[in-house]
């Protein structure tokens, strides 16, 4: 009984927080309390992010400049932090008083830094060490925090700056100064989260910057080349159509050397190559150039990956089924002695995605590429009986069932006769 009367007081006894200490945005209590020129106050975290994206005061609405930082209110975070050590009995937690914190101001410098070592001339005393120095200042800080990154970012001609400094580092030798630079403004630029329409945009004034991150990919290092590779994503994503067509080969090369090498790099580069490919292979000449490369097979022989992601296999069926769009590709499909029977293997085993992919790469070998030979090993392998279950199965989209109807169509004949049928299937195969 007393101890129930005694949960009772302290269920009572609650602190009330002054409304003053608390963030509008997030309505915590503030530990780095900071003031907008409108003279509002908000929590750093808070205000910061909703500057990255906004430029309003979230409760005024009033206009904040882009280069605006935010005032420490050192008189309100002492007040908080008293209160929080007087009441710190009552379970509050201490505010500690916050470590400096890098600005716009310090950013926009070290870039500044970054962009005067660069263009020095060679007459200059050691020009590569201050420019490799101010690079790895500026690595450091955009390490430190989502933050910081977002804050490099943003500041005007950072993106052009780094990517010029590893454009003209590109070809240095694996040693050196010179590859020290390359390495650390490729580190850099890979990490920030650079708007589209920007990446856009330096890419098409920077014609270099692909053949660049091609000859990134051709290190020894293996977290350079999955940063290469990801930055390569970006780039595509971002390039016209105009600029995608005329890729060079080497970059289809590397990109898919760099997935027979998967065992030995990261999941996200792996996948940022199949990206590349799956975005540059929508055009005609591209295909022939990624097939030629050696694709199909690498693709192929990635089916076969048991512990691939979801993901990975979809993008896998989604880039068989660009170059399968192309009579090298098919030709290399069919003359794998598994790659049929791979596309048929994973079309009922991954996801919805995938069976879609995987019914139009079997559609487009047997509209095109069914040789009598090719046709029997479609039914040998299953990959005939697999179309059935599609077309008849209600959990596909009926888009993709009548792909799997229109290339049973298209050999019926020779199929509904297969012994390697069951007997059901038999049945039930359209005409």
């Amino acid at each position: 009984m007393e101890e129930e009367l005694q949960l009772q007081v302290e269920v009572q006894v609650e602190v009330e927080v002054p409304c003053y200490f608390l963030c509008p945005i997030s309505l915590a209590i503030m530990r780095d309390p900071v003031t907008l020129p409108t003279g509002i106050t908000y929590d750093r975290d808070g205000i910061e992010s909703w500057l990255l994206t906004a430029a309003t005061c979230p409760l005024t609405k009033q206009p904040v400049p882009a280069d605006c930082d935010p005032t420490p209110n050192h008189t309100l975070r002492r007040l908080i932090q008293s209160w929080c050590a007087l009441h710190a009995a009552d379970g509050v937690d201490r505010v500690h008083t916050p470590k400096p914190r890098t600005d716009r101001a310090a950013v926009a410098t070290l870039v500044s830094r970054v962009h005067a070592a660069a263009t020095t001339g060679s007459s200059a005393p050691q020009p590569q060490q201050q420019l490799l120095a101010a690079l790895r200042e500026l690595r450091d800080v955009a390490a430190e925090s989502d933050r910081n990154r977002k804050l490099v970012a943003a500041v005007p001609g950072a993106v052009e700056v780094l990517a010029a400094v590893f454009e003209a580092s590109a070809n240095a030798k694996s040693e050196g100064t010179a590859a020290a630079v390359r390495d650390e403004a490729l580190e850099v630029i890979s990490s920030l989260q650079v708007p589209e329409q920007c990446l856009r945009r330096v890419a098409e004034t920077n014609d270099a910057l692909v053949s660049a991150l091609v000859s990134a990919l051709q290190l020894s290092s293996a977290a350079s080349r999955a940063r290469a590779a990801l930055l390569l994503e970006r780039v595509t994503a971002a390039l016209p159509p105009s600029r995608l067509v005329s890729l060079p080969e080497l970059a289809f090369r590397e990109a898919v050397e760099l997935l027979r090498d998967r065992p030995a790099v990261s999941r996200s580069a792996t996948k940022a190559a199949l990206h590349v490919l799956v975005r540059t292979a929508a055009w005609g000449r591209n295909r022939v150039k990624a097939v030629d490369a050696g694709a199909v097979p690498v693709l192929v022989d990635m089916l076969f990956d048991d512990g691939a992601e979801r993901r990975a296999c979809e993008l896998v069926l989604a880039a068989l089924e660009r170059l399968c769009g192309c009579a090298e590709g098919r030709a290399d499909l069919v003359a794998h002695a598994a790659g049929v029977a791979a596309v048929g293997r994973k079309a009922l085993r991954v996801s919805e995605v995938a069976t879609d992919k995987a019914v139009r790469v079997l559609r487009s070998v047997a509209r095109h590429a069914a040789t009598a030979a090719v046709v029997q090993e479609m039914a040998q392998a299953g990959v005939v009986a697999t179309l059935c279950l599609v077309a008849h199965s209600e959990q596909y989209a009926e888009r993709t069932r009548e792909r799997a109807r229109e290339t049973l169509r298209l050999h019926a004949r020779a199929w509904r006769t297969s012994p390697c049928l069951h007997h059901h299937l038999q049945v039930v195969y359209p005409c």
